[in-house]
């Protein structure tokens, strides 16, 4: 007969080590959040109407008479910066009227409008003709953060395509020095922003409530001068 002794000690189930509980997901609060995503566009805002006043300035300055035509460049150059930027906002950010439905034309148009004032080109490939809220909203902010993602240049080539009720949007941008900043990936996975500066982070993670609250899924995967970001969302 063998000895008790011989056999390793069991450890009965109702004694075993219970796992930790998983952390809380980030939720910040609503007046902060309101906060940073005015502060976002504050500061996308704020460029071109500074440099109108800047045009005007000089338009008036008695001294600067000689300056009159790039007065005129520069007031024309923004304003119209200005103006696309508002554009996109009211798609990206806001409700943009009563819209539930949105061209892909027309959101092409307001993406472009974004990159014709930034260094990397866009390249549209959207499929579907028409796009629900959630998907349009989806569409624009991984426009503009694979802009953000392309500081030397470089071309951002953005896909969707609609198929059993889902549409599956992907933007790859290649370029020099392509890549996403740390506070933008945290944005993207739902955590908060560290120690980093609210502007980039606000709008990754923005982006991820949104395809959160519609039961959709976000990816986001970065290589050698190359950024790929991925969503899908419900179709309807």
């Amino acid at each position: 007969m063998s000895d008790p002794t011989d056999t390793p000690a069991q450890v009965p189930p109702e004694t075993a080590p219970e796992a930790p509980p998983a952390p809380p997901p980030f939720a910040p609060d609503a007046a902060e959040l309101a906060a940073q995503i005015a502060a976002r566009l504050c500061h996308d805002f704020i460029s071109p109407a500074s440099a109108i006043v800047s045009g005007l300035d000089l338009l008036e300055d008695p001294t600067a008479q000689d300056m009159r035509e790039d007065a005129m460049g520069l007031i024309t150059q923004s304003a119209r910066k200005l103006a696309d930027m508002l554009q996109f906002a009211r798609v990206a950010f806001g409700a943009s009227a009563t819209a539930e439905t949105f061209d892909a034309r027309e959101l092409e148009s307001l993406a472009k409008g974004v990159f014709a004032h930034v260094r990397p080109e866009l390249d549209w490939k959207v499929e579907p003709a028409g796009l629900n809220k959630a998907a349009a909203r989806v569409i624009m902010n991984l426009a503009q953060i694979s802009a953000g993602a392309l500081p030397m240049g470089g071309t951002a080539t953005l896909r969707a395509v609609e198929a059993d009720g889902k549409v599956a949007i992907s933007v790859e941008a290649v370029g020099p020095r392509g890549r996403l900043k740390p506070e933008v990936l945290r944005g993207l996975q739902g955590q908060d922003r560290g120690d980093a500066v609210g502007g980039a982070w606000v709008q990754a993670y923005y982006l991820w409530l949104i395809v959160k609250g519609v039961g959709g899924h976000l990816a986001a995967e970065t290589g050698e001068d190359r950024v790929t970001l991925a969503a899908v969302v419900p179709a309807a």
